[in-house]
């Protein structure tokens, strides 16, 4: 049987980043069933056509509202994907957004506000399931609350839930529980369908390339300069705890991939 196509579309805007090699990686576990192709969506304005299978959109830096000359293009393409999906019962566009790339589709489906934090929130911290998450195929497996690495400047706030409503969509996930602070927990997770699912946390984190990473000395000093030693070291801790985010790069993404491919494959086989 041919193999599926997935297109990985790169937000990283030139910005060098460990993400990116983290999905790579979790596709080429699937080398069986899938070919891959990387598209540097801000940068170069690689936008693929709707011929994939699969999708998979990155985080990135700086502002989600932000109107670079990729952004009709790229909504173009989900539009495109997301009308297929309504109109097709067979073989459907499965579409996987992470961070920043979660952030500008939260913006382009009115889900919700999306606003710059008081702070940025970085490190490995508790997520914690909706009633909706806790029933989530996605989350399936993982503690509640689960660890996730979070990294990010803006924040998905105030919920339209007449607009989720209207669409089908459902909250899986928030951020921490902040007793000492009277401000809204972001949303972390959103189904938007079936086959449209997003994090604003980055499940494709894998603790031992993050772990070589941050013990390098240039990268350990811009996390302890900017949020402190005690930051660092709690992330440092975490990255070799079983049941944190190693759980969760095993989990989230793969999961997604491999239920894409039974349902694709699915209707070919009956």
């Amino acid at each position: 049987m041919e193999k599926l196509k997935l297109a990985i579309l790169d937000m990283n805007n030139n910005e060098p980043n460990q993400g990116l090699r983290c999905i790579v990686d979790i596709a080429s576990f699937f080398n069986k069933e899938l070919d891959y192709k990387v598209y540097d969506v801000r940068a170069k304005n690689e936008i693929p056509d709707a011929s994939y299978d699969i999708y998979i959109s990155s985080g990135g830096p700086g502002s989600p509202l932000e109107q670079g000359s990729w952004r009709s293009s790229y909504l173009e393409l989900m539009q495109e994907l997301w009308d297929y999906n309504k109109s097709s019962d067979e073989r459907k566009k499965h579409v996987f957004f992470i961070c920043y790339s979660f952030q500008v589709m939260c913006d382009y489906f009115e889900l919700g506000e999306i606003k710059l934090r008081k702070s940025t929130s970085f490190g490995i911290l508790p997520v914690h399931k909706t009633k909706a998450g806790r029933k989530d195929r996605l989350l399936e497996g993982l503690n509640d609350p689960f660890y996730a690495v979070d990294s990010r400047d803006w924040q998905l706030i105030q919920p339209r839930l007449k607009v989720f409503q209207e669409h089908g969509a459902t909250i899986l996930s928030l951020e921490k529980i902040r007793t000492h602070v009277e401000l809204e927990r972001a949303i972390m997770a959103v189904r938007f369908s079936d086959e449209f699912v997003g994090t604003q946390f980055h499940p494709e984190a894998d603790p031992v390339g993050m772990k070589t990473h941050f013990e390098k000395d240039e990268n350990k000093h811009i996390v302890i300069d900017n949020f402190g030693i005690k930051k660092y070291e709690q992330m440092m801790d975490r990255m070799d705890d079983p049941d944190k985010i190693i759980m969760t790069y095993e989990t989230i993404l793969p999961k997604f991939i491999t239920k894409a491919i039974n349902h694709i494959k699915q209707p070919l086989m009956s």
